[in-house]
């Protein structure tokens, strides 16, 4: 029992921050992809951009108080930076989860000025659930600036009041 506590607490300590994730983004990223035929239905296109975290964060940043961005758009902006015919929704959606985490850490750190994510949203204005305490903390912190929330309903996740009007 004492040897497998000792191996967890090992393993822990191995373990990246946030903050590392962030800053040190897989090796040859960001890079631009072209990929077979069936790509052209899927994204949009054949050339396709895997960015990284911290171009994922700097467009985050850009999103000033009462603002709103979505995923899709973030994607958008990148791609059009490097000519591509769109951004990887995959790894987009792994570096904003890594951006959320990385600001979190910031904040327990004591730093005021963290990275927006909680103003990304999903396409259809509604909230992520995979935020740092998930919809309820994203919500109250949108309320924060201003924004009304329509509740989940079913399944569906809160979303933002006309969300269109605050986007960037």
């Amino acid at each position: 029992m004492v040897r497998n506590s000792i191996m967890m607490v090992e393993k822990t300590k191995s373990c990246k921050s946030w903050r590392e994730k962030l800053e040190n983004p897989p090796a040859g990223l960001p890079k631009v992809v072209s990929g077979p035929a069936s790509w052209e239905k899927r994204f949009g296109g054949r050339r396709v951009l895997v960015p990284t975290p911290l171009l994922v964060d700097a467009e985050v940043r850009k999103v000033r108080k009462g603002k709103l961005i979505t995923a899709n758009r973030i994607r958008e902006k990148l791609a059009k930076d490097f000519k591509a015919d769109s951004t990887c929704p995959l790894t987009t959606g792994i570096f904003l989860w890594i951006i959320s985490g990385a600001a979190e850490e910031d904040r327990r750190a004591g730093r005021k000025r963290i990275t927006p994510y909680w103003r990304v949203l999903k396409p259809d204005g509604s909230l992520n659930p995979k935020y740092p305490g998930g919809v309820k903390a994203q919500g109250a912190r949108l309320k924060e600036e201003g924004h009304k929330i329509i509740p989940a309903k079913g399944k569906k996740p809160p979303k933002v009041d006309d969300f269109e009007k605050a986007l960037v």
